[in-house]
């Protein structure tokens, strides 16, 4: 929220109209973000913003971008935002039509089919959200020009630099008209994002909200000693107590495996990863935020393009590059102001750099055995009563009449072999069996890790 409560979108000279549509979901006031830029970006100032994921930035520039571009003709838009990667791009278009009216927004990014997007493109389309590989082959084709582009919007820059993506960038800005209005926003802005701005904007008024990297000291972290060959069994009970959940691997291949593995296991899964289709992607993340599926096994680039407040869980399953890649996976978690708990496995030769990350980190946590005990007491909440039943289990626990009894022996025979110590992945604190995965403790299904609490993005 915005630090003055007396602040509304109104005030800040949204129109009547975007400011119905926004009630209408719910949404009243602005965040931080949305409050320092809208109105510059309003009056055609460029602006440079800096804001961590998931504190609003699409609707401060989209909610600018939308009340003032110009109607378009076929083939030549007149707004564009980039975007790193196809599932941000979809989650920009879906925000942006939910309050466009009138203005017509189209898509394009890579992975699917070329007719939908050239069809809307011959209808014309006055904001094109683009991915820059797919917009570029678009024009190569002669199928979209950006000469009338007078508003250009850059979100997730420095991701674009992480993926690659900043020399076409710069070849697709130098389409566009010369007198552009050029908002960028980034979670940094420093390195080659500075360059960017210094190259491509003109005086832009600068706004800075929130922490340069993802606050990560909300979560618990837990570090566990895990071998190699016992880490999908410790995974698969671990997420039956701590989920929705997002597990990093380190390759496709190994996500896929990983999926399988926790499929057999009894834990719905998806995986996701620059192999899959579009529309394999799609699906992954609509099942995961729809909470049809318990966990999101990705790759730490297809990652970047998820942005959900509910994961009640990250784990690590292969550990990350670096300490910065461990900070932006665990920000997966603990957003909007909610709880998570983070689990690292750690070979057991790999104790040594854990701790070195740690310390570079900031951070200072015993590498132990698994404990479901302590994992329980770190995961939210809203899910320590959850219980994803393990596919033997099930057999045994049928309409939740399972043997609390014979459940524990069960697990305690399974410690030996990689099993999450103390209690089991089936049952609760009291011993009792969890109420099945996609219900709450009063048995109604389970709201969407989609959603906020206000309804806000």
């Amino acid at each position: 929220m915005s630090d003055n409560p007396s602040t509304t979108f109104a005030r800040l000279g949204v129109p009547e109209r975007i400011c119905r549509a926004l009630e209408a979901r719910g949404i009243t006031q602005p965040f931080a973000i949305q409050a320092a830029t809208i109105t510059d970006a309003l009056a055609g100032r460029d602006v440079c913003g800096r804001a961590p994921t998931g504190s609003g930035k699409t609707l401060a520039f989209g909610i600018p971008l939308v009340a003032t571009v110009e109607r378009s003709e076929p083939h030549y838009p007149r707004g564009l935002v980039l975007a790193p990667t196809r599932e941000l791009a979809e989650q920009i278009h879906d925000e942006l039509r939910s309050f466009a009216g009138p203005v017509r927004i189209g898509v394009v990014y890579g992975g699917v089919g070329y007719g939908p997007q050239v069809t809307a493109l011959r209808k014309g389309v006055d904001v094109l959200v683009a991915c820059p590989g797919r917009l570029e082959d678009l024009i190569g084709q002669g199928l979209v020009d950006l000469g009338a582009v007078d508003r250009v919007v850059i979100d997730e820059a420095d991701r674009m630099a992480d993926m690659g993506f900043l020399p076409v960038v710069r070849r697709l800005l130098e389409q566009t008209a010369t007198d552009r209005q050029t908002v960028l926003f980034s979670a940094t802005l420093d390195g080659d994002v500075a360059h960017l701005t210094r190259d491509h904007q003109r005086d832009p008024v600068r706004h800075d909200v929130g922490d340069e990297t993802p606050d990560i000291t909300a979560a618990r972290h837990l570090f566990w000693k895990v071998d190699r060959t016992s880490r999908s069994g410790v995974l698969a009970e671990a997420i039956g107590m701590a989920w929705p959940a997002i597990v990093f691997c380190r390759t496709r291949h190994g996500s896929d495996r990983l999926a399988r593995q926790l499929d057999k296991a009894g834990i719905r899964t998806a995986a996701i990863h620059g192999g899959r289709s579009q529309a394999q992607r799609t699906r992954a993340l609509a099942d995961f935020t729809g909470g049809r599926v318990h966990a999101l096994v990705a790759t730490d680039v297809a990652a970047r393009g998820i942005h959900v407040d509910d994961v009640a869980a990250v784990f690590h399953f292969d550990p990350p590059e670096d300490h910065k890649a461990y900070i932006h996976r665990s920000g997966r978690t603990a957003r909007a102001g909610r709880s998570g708990v983070v689990v690292s496995f750690v070979a057991p030769e790999g104790v040594k750099g854990a701790r070195r990350m740690q310390r570079e980190i900031g951070l200072d946590e015993p590498v132990h055995e698994p404990d479901a005990e302590m994992l329980l007491a770190a995961a939210p909440a809203s899910v320590a009563e959850a219980y994803v039943p393990r596919r033997d289990e099930r057999e045994d626990a049928s309409h939740h009449r399972a043997d609390p009894g014979r459940s524990r022996s069960r697990n305690r025979s399974r410690r030996n072999g990689g099993q999450v110590r103390g209690t089991g992945g089936n049952q609760s604190r009291n011993g009792k069996p969890r109420n099945g995965a996609n219900q709450s403790r009063n048995g109604k299904p389970r709201n969407g890790a989609n959603q906020s609490r206000n309804g806000k993005p």
